[in-house]
């Protein structure tokens, strides 16, 4: 088994019609929400929203905060006030941590709502563009605040195709846009992160490659993780696929002959991983970003 870094190209053609539309788009809003992964802030942060964006005002959401190490995921919190934008941790379908959503959309545009208020504009409605990458759970966060089941919500990327405006309560309206990737993943280990969190389609993957990418990283970082998720010992000594078959060994996915189905086993793996079920992850940390990125 190959243990070096998978290598991800993925940038299907409706990515780059998302891509002109929401440059399109943008006139039309007062502010930009941009939902990314908690476990993954810096690999689910699209540079090329950055340029697109420009200068109009912008709330991050850390989705999938539930998942992602708590003690992290305040760490990111201070870190984007460092770099002055706006920022709060959340779990979009249970709706922990969006109660603070709405006066953080006070906050910035504080300046824009107090001209509003001085022209006698103050029934206009704040138009919202919501932005993210595949899968980071943008449906979730429009239904958790229209309090509806507006938007198509599903465990795996490329749901939503073309933008929808919704309404929520408070004279708001959200313009829900697919999710995009960018063009060229000059990281590799960006890539990683997202095929780990599911952002990227498994049928374009090595999916037991990958799995065997994401043990090294729980041998290093969560053996414990391993150890009571799994009731696997002495693994810390092994290879990565090694270790997968001793962890399809233990689940019983067995073929004939005794034999380990890792394939089946890997597709556990990051399903658990994806789900939750191995606990609060943290794939990076604020201090993981270099000076000059």
């Amino acid at each position: 088994m190959d243990e070096q870094a998978v290598s991800i190209q993925w940038f299907p053609g409706h990515m780059a019609k998302t891509r002109r539309l929401m440059k399109e788009s943008l006139r039309l809003v007062d502010i930009v929400v941009e939902l990314i992964d908690a476990r993954i802030p810096n690999s689910s942060r699209n540079p090329e929203i950055d340029k697109l964006v420009g200068r109009l005002p912008r709330i991050v959401v850390l989705n999938k905060s539930d998942m992602a190490d708590e003690q992290i995921n305040r760490q990111w919190v201070e870190y984007f006030k460092g770099q002055g934008v706006f920022s709060l941790a959340a779990d979009c379908r249970s709706g922990r941590g969006l109660k603070g959503f709405l006066p953080l959309v006070q906050q910035a545009l504080k300046g824009e709502l107090e001209k509003r208020r001085a022209r006698g504009m103050d029934g206009k409605p704040i138009r919202m563009m919501i932005v993210g990458i595949p899968n980071v759970g943008k449906s979730s966060f429009i239904n958790r605040m229209a309090k509806s089941k507006r938007a198509q919500v599903a465990d795996r990327p490329g749901v939503t195709r073309g933008k929808q405006w919704v309404k929520i309560d408070g004279n708001i309206d959200l313009l829900d846009m697919p999710g995009v990737l960018w063009p060229k993943f000059e990281d590799q280990q960006v890539a990683e992160h997202l095929a780990f969190c599911g952002a990227i389609k498994d049928d374009i993957l090595d999916i037991e490659e990958l799995a065997c990418q994401l043990i090294k990283i729980l041998v290093a970082q969560y053996p414990q993780m391993l150890k009571e998720r799994f009731g696997i010992a002495g693994f810390e000594q092994e290879g990565p696929y090694e270790v997968l078959q001793m962890l399809g060994r233990k689940r019983g996915m067995l073929l004939a002959g005794g034999e380990v189905n890792t394939e089946r086993m890997a597709i556990t793996l990051l399903d658990e991983f994806r789900g939750g079920k191995l606990g609060r992850i943290s794939l990076e940390k604020p201090e993981d970003i270099t000076h000059g990125e």
